[in-house]
């Protein structure tokens, strides 16, 4: 509920302050005293284009602040989801600053938000409907919401089965498109299977194939070395044959000096260890021998899967797998046939659960319809509209329209006249007409989804006497449990109001501004008889003012 409204700078409101009870408030004045500036003010509160026409000549900004009780669950959950903070049983405040240069702040709160987050926001506390009114009841694509919260229809299943038929036609459209694909590539599939198959690539393989080659080529090098040490060790220039020699040309002479017999044992000894490293070197080159044949092969293997790997642009290691994934595809191509009609029969029965669920959804709804065309023909009578017919119009939609809530579209319909074809809301009645119908309306949808809050702009135009007296009657009783703020020339719907606001202007020579203040019993009174007779107000108007207020 909207519990205070405060304005500053726009257009003919300096500063204003108001405070707001729940239940039927009214709002009168003069033509012309600036009615539709509060609607602005609030308007432009609650998310409204900040035009900075707005501004009040010579002011830098506007700003317009409004509070609300505490916000119900959803609108917390709403909030808080947004990263706001919202305190338990502390009032939402919201603030909109409009510069005179251009531009607009937002705020929630006291946090900076957005216009957008505004405009969410007052879906959930306030419904403002006028003259030329383009929300709520007038978008047809609300009647649908408005319709299943009157008859509590639950679309739920709906939307299930919707979940399902959209993945199965998925699922069937991906598997066409590979199909497609695979089809147009099958030449290329199978040259490609053909030859990964021939080369029949084993993970691991090319690192080992690459190790093998590293070590010949080690091999091969440190053969070239053994062969150089074989070279000093033998031959008859090798090192190895000289101590030979020398050890002969010892043994003939150790005999004439004991020191020699010591040289003899030191090259004996010398030449021993020689013929074991020739021995280690003997066995070292055999170890190290290999097929030159078997490294070509090597090499040519390598070669061939670091090539396949290229032309396929996959690491050596993958092609084992991209053998495997594209005979798979083959597979599957030869296979399309059975599988296609197996997604073709989950797309069939998708639909038939959808089918069934969208007839017992619309079922419910032309059931909810006919209810509420009742409720809303109790009303038209009354408000001097028992010519007047109206329905709930359910349109079944082709497959193209199908949607999560259903498979048909819904449209408010009047007839104005007898025999008249019916046409949506909005096509065929007049201004006070509208205004009427939308009052219906509400008062038959018993505010069921309804923003807590709600503002009729002149929902008396053009009528008066009984019909206005009856309209008020509605209007009060819409306005039980909930808050409602009516901008009336009825006096009859002003005698109606819990809360009785006066709108005035007032001139000090050179400055026009727009003042609202809240009436007495005695002031009510008074401008009830003032809009009953005009600016002179007569002892009988008084009289059938204190007559209306008795009666409400």
């Amino acid at each position: 509920m909207l519990t205070a409204l405060s304005i500053r700078d726009v257009v003919l409101i300096e500063a204003l302050d108001l405070r707001f009870d729940a239940g039927l408030g009214v709002l009168t004045g003069e033509t012309g005293a600036g009615k539709s500036i509060l609607l602005d003010a609030l308007g432009l509160a609650l998310g409204a284009r900040g035009d900075s026409g707005l501004v009040r000549h010579g002011a830098a900004q506007a700003s317009v602040t409004a509070s609300f009780d505490p916000p119900a669950e959803a609108l917390a959950t709403l909030l808080t989801d947004g990263g706001f903070e919202v305190e338990p049983g502390e009032p939402l405040i919201v603030r909109r600053l409009v510069k005179a240069d251009g531009g607009s702040r937002a705020f929630v709160n006291d946090q900076p938000a957005s216009a957008a987050l505004l405009r969410e926001l007052a879906g959930h506390l306030v419904e403002i409907h006028g003259q030329h009114d383009d929300r709520g009841l007038l978008v047809p694509a609300g009647h649908r919401a408005l319709l299943d919260s009157f008859g509590r229809v639950d679309a739920a299943p709906v939307a299930r089965a919707w979940e399902r038929l959209r993945n199965a036609e998925a699922a069937l459209a991906a598997a066409q498109g590979e199909i497609a694909t695979a089809q147009a590539d099958r030449e290329w599939l199978e040259h490609a299977v053909a030859e990964l198959t021939a080369l029949a690539a084993e993970p691991g393989e090319e690192e080992t194939l690459a190790d093998r080659r590293r070590t010949m080529q080690r091999a091969e090098k440190i053969a070239d070395d053994l062969r150089a040490v074989e070279t000093h060790l033998e031959g008859s220039d090798g090192g190895l044959s000289r101590l030979r020699q020398a050890a002969r040309v010892l043994e003939r002479i150790a005999a004439d000096h004991p020191a020699l017999a010591d040289a003899l044992a030191a090259v004996d000894r010398a030449v021993i260890e020689g013929a074991a490293a020739e021995e280690r070197l003997r066995d070292a080159a055999r170890a190290l021998e290999f097929d030159p044949r078997a490294q070509e092969d090597d090499e040519a293997r390598l070669f061939e899967l670091r090539a396949m790997a290229r032309k396929h642009r996959v690491q050596p290691d993958e092609l084992a797998a991209l053998a495997d994934d594209l005979r798979a595809k083959l597979d599957r191509l030869d296979a399309g046939e059975e599988g296609m009609a197996a997604l073709g029969a989950a797309v069939a029965r998708a639909q038939k659960e959808y089918r069934n669920a969208a007839a017992t959804l619309t079922a419910t709804r032309t059931d909810a319809g006919k209810r509420l065309d009742v409720a809303v023909a109790r009303e038209l009578a009354p408000l001097k509209l028992d010519a007047a017919r109206f329905r709930t119009a359910l349109v079944p939609l082709n497959e193209d329209g199908w949607s999560p809530v259903g498979a048909d579209r819904i449209e408010f319909e009047i007839s104005t006249n007898p025999g008249a074809p019916f046409a949506p809301l909005t096509k065929i009645a007049s201004g006070g007409e509208l205004s009427r119908f939308i009052l219906a309306l509400k008062v038959a949808l018993a505010e069921r989804g309804a923003a807590r809050t709600m503002v009729f702009d002149e929902v008396d135009r053009g009528v008066g006497g009984a019909v206005a007296s009856a309209i008020g009657e509605r209007l009060q009783r819409l306005a039980e449990g909930t808050q409602l703020l009516v901008v009336t020339h009825s006096p009859q719907v002003a005698a109606r109001g819990a809360q009785h606001l006066l709108i005035a202007k007032s001139h000090d020579g050179t400055v026009t501004r727009t003042g609202v203040r809240t009436l007495d019993e005695a002031e009510r009174r008074e401008e009830i008889a003032r809009m009953l007779s005009g600016a002179a107000v007569t002892a009988e108007a008084r009289a059938q003012a204190d007559r209306l207020l008795e009666a409400a």
